[in-house]
Protein backbone atom coordinates (compact mmCIF):
# COMPACT_ATOMS: atom_id res chain seq x y z
CA UNK A 1 0.00 0.00 0.00
CA UNK A 2 2.83 2.11 1.03
CA UNK A 3 4.23 2.10 -2.22
CA UNK A 4 1.38 2.82 -3.97
CA UNK A 5 0.37 5.62 -2.25
CA UNK A 6 4.05 7.05 -2.77
CA UNK A 7 3.36 7.65 -6.35
CA UNK A 8 0.90 10.04 -5.55
CA UNK A 9 3.83 12.17 -4.11
CA UNK A 10 5.60 11.87 -7.36
CA UNK A 11 5.99 14.50 -10.21
CA UNK A 12 3.16 13.43 -13.04
CA UNK A 13 0.94 11.53 -10.42
CA UNK A 14 -1.60 12.58 -7.54
CA UNK A 15 -4.11 11.44 -5.16
CA UNK A 16 -7.94 11.54 -5.95
CA UNK A 17 -10.34 10.57 -3.48
CA UNK A 18 -12.89 8.18 -5.13
CA UNK A 19 -15.72 9.02 -2.08
CA UNK A 20 -15.58 12.80 -2.79
CA UNK A 21 -14.18 13.48 -5.71
CA UNK A 22 -11.38 15.77 -4.48
CA UNK A 23 -7.56 15.71 -5.99
CA UNK A 24 -6.48 18.72 -4.26
CA UNK A 25 -6.54 18.36 -0.50
CA UNK A 26 -4.83 15.45 1.20
CA UNK A 27 -3.23 14.64 4.88
CA UNK A 28 -0.08 12.77 4.34
CA UNK A 29 1.49 10.93 7.09
CA UNK A 30 5.07 9.89 6.52
CA UNK A 31 8.14 8.70 7.96
CA UNK A 32 11.45 10.26 6.17
CA UNK A 33 15.23 9.51 6.67
CA UNK A 34 17.27 12.08 5.81
CA UNK A 35 20.62 13.46 4.96
CA UNK A 36 20.76 17.80 5.62
CA UNK A 37 23.55 19.85 5.06
CA UNK A 38 22.94 22.36 7.83
CA UNK A 39 24.79 25.90 8.11
CA UNK A 40 25.32 27.98 10.91
CA UNK A 41 26.12 30.96 11.21
CA UNK A 42 28.61 32.75 13.50
CA UNK A 43 25.47 33.77 15.57
CA UNK A 44 24.58 30.21 15.56
CA UNK A 45 21.21 30.34 13.35
CA UNK A 46 20.92 27.71 11.09
CA UNK A 47 19.77 26.72 7.90
CA UNK A 48 19.37 23.84 5.99
CA UNK A 49 20.72 24.27 2.67
CA UNK A 50 20.66 20.95 1.23
CA UNK A 51 18.38 17.80 1.89
CA UNK A 52 18.31 14.22 0.35
CA UNK A 53 15.91 11.84 0.71
CA UNK A 54 17.34 8.39 1.63
CA UNK A 55 13.87 6.48 2.77
CA UNK A 56 10.88 7.58 2.67
CA UNK A 57 7.69 5.59 3.96
CA UNK A 58 3.96 6.90 3.86
CA UNK A 59 2.19 5.46 6.38
CA UNK A 60 -1.44 6.98 5.49
CA UNK A 61 -3.36 8.99 3.35
CA UNK A 62 -6.64 10.76 3.76
CA UNK A 63 -8.72 13.09 2.16
CA UNK A 64 -9.02 16.68 3.79
CA UNK A 65 -12.72 16.99 2.42
CA UNK A 66 -14.42 13.84 3.47
CA UNK A 67 -11.88 12.35 5.42
CA UNK A 68 -11.45 8.91 3.92
CA UNK A 69 -8.75 7.21 4.05
CA UNK A 70 -10.12 4.21 2.29
CA UNK A 71 -10.87 5.62 -0.66
CA UNK A 72 -7.67 7.45 -1.62
CA UNK A 73 -5.49 6.18 -4.65
CA UNK A 74 -3.24 7.66 -6.87
CA UNK A 75 -3.39 8.88 -10.79
CA UNK A 76 -1.32 10.04 -13.25
CA UNK A 77 -2.17 13.72 -13.70
CA UNK A 78 -3.18 15.72 -15.89
CA UNK A 79 -0.50 17.51 -18.22
CA UNK A 80 -0.17 21.38 -18.68
CA UNK A 81 -1.50 21.12 -21.95
CA UNK A 82 -4.49 18.89 -21.04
Amino acid sequence: MSDELLRGLEPGHRFRCDGCGNVTRFDVVSTARTRRYHHFDLGGDAQVEEEEILALTIESVSCRWCGAADRVRTETAPSASD
